[in-house]
């Protein structure tokens, strides 16, 4: 089979910028979808508001482009309406953490078997470059050189102070039962970890660390996309490696929670609808 039987072909070529990752991001879950031969009948991306929300435009499978912030609401009732189908939720870092960040804690908490990709650049691209909840500061820590590394966007022209949300922590805590972290330039390793979350029954995550070189890059002086690529393979290491484990500065990649829970429309079948049929 073909990836290009899984992309309206007709929206190409695409509008994001040049070097963006999210092109990445659609290429590594295409291939994944194509490895796992699924019936596109039975596939379904439910997308908000953003750069990454354009994805939902791409592929030839049922979509919804939804509300800012509001994607995994609009897929929590289609999943409970239609169980049966399986469901993609990408979404933007401030999509996913700012203005749905509620969404996105109770649907860790439920566990509601669906796959949401969180693609973090670190900036709002579609609206003009504003700092996000994962925007953060430079890794580096506390101290006054890292404070002189802050993060800058149009709406910190000097830089930011906020301290980022960690996407992974933040939906292990809301009881994900599925937790994994890559990046764009790792796209071998994104398509294995898009199929080992398709294959989880229940709720589960991928954060994918994108480039943003129009803005993200532009304003913290990290050149173009391959030098921004370039540091997303120098500052990332494997869970478990030795290089990790002697520079935790590192950011971690790879898998972080895998556990089998009640699946929540499962669940909502065999006890709250078996119970009404007994009524």
């Amino acid at each position: 089979m073909s990836i290009y039987r899984l992309i309206r072909q007709r929206f190409f070529p695409h509008l994001w910028c040049p070097g963006c990752g999210h092109g990445m991001v659609l290429n590594s879950l295409l291939h994944a979808v194509d490895d796992l031969g699924i019936d596109q009948s039975q596939l379904c991306m439910v997308s908000g508001i953003g750069c990454s929300a354009r994805i939902s435009g791409y592929v030839d499978f049922h979509s919804m482009h939804t509300l800012h912030g509001r994607a995994l609401a609009f897929a929590t009732g289609l999943k409970m309406a239609r169980p049966e189908l399986k469901v993609f939720v990408p979404m933007g870092d401030g999509d996913a953490t700012a203005i749905g960040g509620n969404h996105f804690i109770h649907a860790c908490r439920r566990n509601i078997d669906m796959v949401a990709i969180v693609m973090n650049n670190r900036i709002y691209g579609m609206t003009g470059g504003q700092y996000s909840p994962l925007s953060g500061r430079q890794i580096g820590g506390d101290d006054e050189k890292s404070r002189e590394r802050s993060v800058f966007a149009t709406t910190a022209p000097y830089g930011s102070i906020d301290r980022a949300f960690d996407t992974v922590e933040l939906a292990k805590g809301a009881g994900a039962t599925f937790v994994a972290r890559t990046t764009a330039y790792h796209v071998q390793e994104m398509r294995r970890l898009f199929k080992q979350a398709y294959e989880h029954k229940g709720f589960s995550v991928v954060e994918v660390l994108c480039q943003c070189p129009t803005y993200f890059g532009r304003k913290n002086k990290m050149g173009g996309a391959v030098q921004m690529l370039q540091w997303l393979k120098d500052n990332t290491e494997k869970l478990g490696s030795k290089k990790l484990e002697e520079n935790p500065n590192l950011i971690a990649r790879g898998v972080f929670v895998d556990k089998d829970e009640p699946e929540y429309c499962s669940e909502y079948e065999n006890s709250v609808i078996a119970k009404a049929h007994k009524e």
